[in-house]
């Protein structure tokens, strides 16, 4: 029998379930309020009621809140793609079509069914609003993609200037000498010098160039130009992560995660200057990048991420939402860079948040912050917290998917769906490996 003060019966009674119904996000979409940024997390990258409930809060966002973009984690440019066809630009015919650019490893975090539906959703959204409302665009926060921005900013610099064109390419030409798998810059500086001069330089150059193209009427619209501006400043700041690979895994996560919400800030400013008002955005990213590492033992470390870099910037305007599972099943690989797998999600272990919020026998529900944004009190104590990647190996469950957390502290509303079913990819494996397909190791989040 559960005692009455125990910690299960309080997160029983907080709990507030969620049928499916129309009206189970009434009380989430309160506590929000006027918050600009709303970050949606996920406990693993495969799984599909994560996909799909943040699709349906975000949906809500868009319509009932006015929000006016979302930031995803993935490649700028592959999103960009995205955003050209939920605008209803030049491009592709189809939503499917729309996500082919999605081919780095692993596939189906936006590959998949649940996706598309969305991205289908958000353009007949877009297509049935007036043309003075704008349109609710998709944008990539991730830093994978240094090859194809380069590319992006030469096709653009080919059709507005071939001499600054061939400018770029002597200084991007920097980092041929290190071959197509980037890893190799890192152990190559010793041998030959860095091209962070040369990705500076050519991110100046790039602000100038869009600066003027902008006072040129007719010309290239704003979204295209800001598009390759910001993939001058991930060529910039990828230099920076494959520079510093050998220092450890803190160095890098730290840069990648500053970037995502440097690139956040970047998007607020840009879609501020296009409605003439304070922009608002929602994120969809892994809980190790949305929830406050101030609160988890990667914290202790000396990790940063987006939540907590969100918050600090922008306060209560920012919003948190973590999302758990029990048990289940998930789309992963067994081995980077792998084919996608349907694994069978191992029960919580003990000690942990999951087997807290499964102890409190409601199949799914939400948890949510009283008015001074306190989550309940059962939350406040160090437990372990899931995290499941992209690459699943349930016999070393501890060691490679848990951390330890005070989820009352990383985020300001949880999501629990005690047992969940593995998202559903486009295509069962991965093509074949590209020149960018290994650039996210080591990190599976």
């Amino acid at each position: 029998m559960t005692h009455k003060h125990s910690p299960v019966t309080a997160l029983r009674n907080a709990a507030q379930p969620l049928d499916g119904g129309a009206h189970d996000y009434d009380a989430l979409l309160d506590c929000i309020g006027d918050a600009r940024f709303v970050l949606l997390g996920e406990a693993t990258h495969g799984t599909h009621e994560f996909y799909r409930e943040r699709a349906r809060i975000t949906r809500r966002l868009i319509s009932e809140r006015g929000f006016d973009a979302v930031a995803i984690e993935a490649d700028w440019p592959d999103a960009h793609r995205v955003d050209r066809f939920v605008k209803g630009r030049l491009g592709d015919d189809d939503a499917a079509l729309s996500l082919a650019s999605f081919e780095r490893f692993p596939t189906w975090m936006w590959r998949n069914a649940d996706f598309l539906d969305f991205v289908g959703w958000l353009r007949e959204h877009n297509d049935a609003r007036p043309p003075e409302a704008g349109k609710v665009g998709i944008y990539g926060l991730d830093l994978y993609s240094l090859q194809r921005s380069i590319a992006a900013i030469l096709a653009f610099l080919d059709r507005v200037d071939p001499e600054a064109a061939a400018r770029a390419r002597e200084r991007y030409g920097c980092f041929g000498k290190f071959g197509d798998d980037l890893t190799s810059y890192a152990y190559g500086l010793g041998i030959a010098e860095s091209c962070e001069g040369d990705a500076l330089q050519q991110l100046l150059e790039v602000r100038q160039k869009t600066l003027e193209q902008a006072t040129k009427p007719g010309t290239t619209d704003p979204d295209e130009l800001f598009y390759v501006t910001q993939n001058a400043l991930l060529v910039r700041n990828a230099e920076r992560y494959y520079r510093c690979m050998l220092h450890g895994s803190v160095a890098t996560w730290n840069i990648r995660d500053r970037h995502m919400a440097d690139t956040l800030s970047e998007i607020a400013q840009h879609v501020d200057h296009l409605t003439g008002r304070p922009s608002k955005i929602v994120v969809w990213a892994h809980n190790s990048h949305v929830g406050d590492a101030r609160a988890t033992q990667l914290g202790e470390r000396g990790e940063l991420n987006v939540g907590q870099l969100v918050r600090e910037r922008y306060d209560r305007d920012a919003f948190l939402v973590g999302f758990t599972t029990y048990d289940g099943t998930v789309t992963a690989a067994t081995d980077w860079d792998g084919p996608a797998e349907r694994f069978a999600l191992r029960p919580a272990l003990p000690d942990s948040y999951e087997e807290l919020l499964h102890a409190a026998e409601i199949p799914r529900f939400a948890l949510l912050p009283d008015r001074a944004r306190r989550l309940p009190g059962a939350l406040m104590n160090e437990r372990l917290e899931r995290a499941v990647g992209v690459v699943y190996r349930p016999r070393t469950e501890r060691a490679s998917h848990c951390f330890r957390a005070r989820l009352a502290h990383q985020f300001d509303a949880v999501l629990h769906f005690d047992r969940t079913r593995a998202v559903e990819p486009l295509e069962r494996f991965a093509p074949e490996r590209g020149p960018d397909a290994p650039e996210t190791f080591p990190f599976a989040v």
